[in-house]
Parts: structure tokens; C-alpha cells; sequence
């Protein structure tokens, strides 16, 4: 009976494990980025080319911290040379800004940067 009591007690911890949020990389889409914001959910925009070194560094990273639970929002990356209008609607003038939203408010922007530590601080922004 012991034994089959600290089965169900791993297999219970192992679960509630595997539904812990963390962060979710998904394709930008402006369904998603409307959705996250109008639930006033947080949610941030990565402007990624994949021509551009600094983005796949940032990229690296942000596959680091995917597994992090204290980082529970979405990472929506945006294909920096195709969305055109949304580059100008935010005023983004470089590849590899991050934008950091809590719903609609933003609460964080760094362009170029590729450091762990502030990218997971600007994540952490809107939580």
C-alpha cells in the first residue's frame, strides 16, 4: 500500500509538472497577438529575420528559457521583412526588437539585445 501511495503521489507531481505554463513560442499571428491583449493575457512580439545573427542569437536564448515556468505569456515571432505594416504601426526600426505587452499595455522594448538576463527581465515585465 506504501508503495502504491508514492506511485500515485510521482505520478500526481509528474502531471501537475507537465501542465505548468512556461514559455510558449508560437508564429506571430494577429489573431493571437488580439486575443492575448484583449484578455489582458501577457504576450511579447519578437521581430526575427533569419538573415540576421543577432536574432538567431536571441532566438537561442528564448529556446533556453522556453521550459522556464516562471515565464508563463506567449512569444509571438514576427517575420521581420514580411510585416510590414505592423513594423509601422509600432515604430519598430530594427530586426531583433522585442516588444513585451501585458494586454495591451507595453511593458517592455529592447532592440538588439542578445544577454539572457535582460531578455528574460523584459519578459518578465508583464507578469
Amino acid at each position: 500500500m506504501k508503495t502504491l501511495t508514492h506511485l500515485l503521489a510521482s505520478a500526481a507531481l509528474a502531471l501537475a509538472a507537465s501542465t505548468a505554463s512556461a514559455l510558449d513560442i508560437q508564429p506571430y499571428t494577429p489573431q493571437a497577438l488580439s486575443a492575448a491583449q484583449q484578455a489582458g493575457k501577457p504576450v511579447a512580439l519578437h521581430f526575427h529575420a533569419d538573415w540576421c545573427p543577432t536574432c538567431r542569437a536571441q532566438e537561442k536564448v528564448f529556446k533556453r528559457l522556453k521550459p522556464d515556468t516562471s515565464l508563463d505569456l506567449r512569444l509571438l515571432v514576427v517575420d521581420y521583412d514580411k510585416e510590414r505594416a505592423l513594423k509601422q504601426s509600432l515604430k519598430v526600426r530594427t530586426q531583433s526588437t522585442l516588444i513585451v505587452y501585458r494586454g495591451d499595455k507595453e511593458t517592455a522594448r529592447l532592440a538588439g539585445e542578445t544577454d539572457e538576463a535582460s531578455l528574460r527581465a523584459a519578459l518578465k515585465s508583464a507578469l
